[in-house]
Order: structure tokens, then sequence, then C-alpha cells
């Protein structure tokens, strides 16, 4: 099963459209140092080679009008933590403030719940991207908590928030415990 648009599988045809949407640093801005700036078309194709690989999938593009023009994807928890997982998503400036990314995780959420046996997927925006928060709010994701003075970005202290939700919240059947 494959999540629901506006998300499909990234395609080998999609690196321009990613560089288009990635090489920006206000997109970058709110991202993870390990999101390349500038975003090359290098990138494009090593980050193509690795979703193509994953098996069960675990990232996939957010398209509008058949362009990726972002991302979205999950790292699942291991050891005690393997029931939960968190989920990380980007989209180009061009196409903020229409929706789409809480229509993308929206989605997403409904297709790890069904895929996988998470009992929780989480997120951990930066405290100052307010956009990123209040689409976890419109998609049903709970604020937790903040994780103070947590990270650097930009050379600056900055706070995580922490947004969550369980299989229950999202309308999933329990999790039933299986041995490890």
């Amino acid at each position: 099963m494959l999540p629901t648009a506006p998300l499909r599988p990234f395609a080998r045809g999609d690196a321009a459209a990613i560089v288009r949407h990635a090489n920006d640093h206000d997109v970058w801005r709110f991202l993870r140092d390990r999101f390349p700036h500038p975003y090359t078309a290098r990138d494009a194709e090593e980050w193509l080679k690795l979703v193509r690989n994953d098996s069960p999938p675990l990232n996939f593009a957010i398209e509008e009008e058949g362009e990726a023009v972002g991302g979205i994807g999950l790292i699942p928890g291991n050891d005690v933590d393997r029931v939960s997982a968190e989920v990380g998503y980007w989209l180009g400036r061009a196409v903020w403030g229409r929706g789409l990314a809480t229509r993308a995780v929206t989605s997403f959420t409904a297709w790890a719940f069904a895929t996988y046996e998470f009992t929780r997927l989480f997120a951990t925006p930066f405290a100052f991207n307010l956009a990123s928060a209040r689409v976890l709010e419109k998609s049903g994701w709970r604020r937790e908590g903040v994780l103070r003075s947590a990270v650097v970005k930009e050379g600056r202290i900055a706070d995580l928030l922490v947004y969550g939700i369980t299989r229950e919240e999202a309308g999933g059947p329990p999790w039933a415990a299986r041995p490890a």
C-alpha cells in the first residue's frame, strides 16, 4: 500500500525539481544541517539512489501538478523505542501556504500506521518554525513539550518542539505486543 495524494514514490526524473525547490536558504533554515545547502544536482542524485533502495519505502515525494516539490519520510526507532518513528518533511517555498504540507502529513500519518506496527509517530520542528507546528496541529498531532536549548542552527541555540500522535489518536487499531 502506498500513501495517497499528494504523495508518491520518488522517481529518477525528480532530480531537477528537487534541486529547484531544495536549493533555497529559506527552506534549509528549517531543516537539520544534514540537509545540504547549497543543494546540488549531485545531492539530488545521491538522495534518489538512497531512497529507491528502501524496502519497504520510508520516504516519499510531495507532489504538485506532477512535480516533486518536497519530501516526507520517517526514521524508525530501534531497541526499546522500536515502536516509535520520527517523521520529517520539507516543502519548496514556491508552494508554501497552500495546505500541501498538511495534506501530506495527514496522508503520511495514515499510511505509516497502516503499513508499520508503530504505536507513535513524533516530529521535532524548531520552535521558530511556527508554520510546521501549525501543519502538525492541523494534521491531528499534539504538542507534547519543548526541548529547551536543544539544538544549534546557523550558530544560534534554539528550542525544539515535540509533537506526537499515537496509533489510536490517528484512528488505527490498538497495538498488540509481539515477541521481540
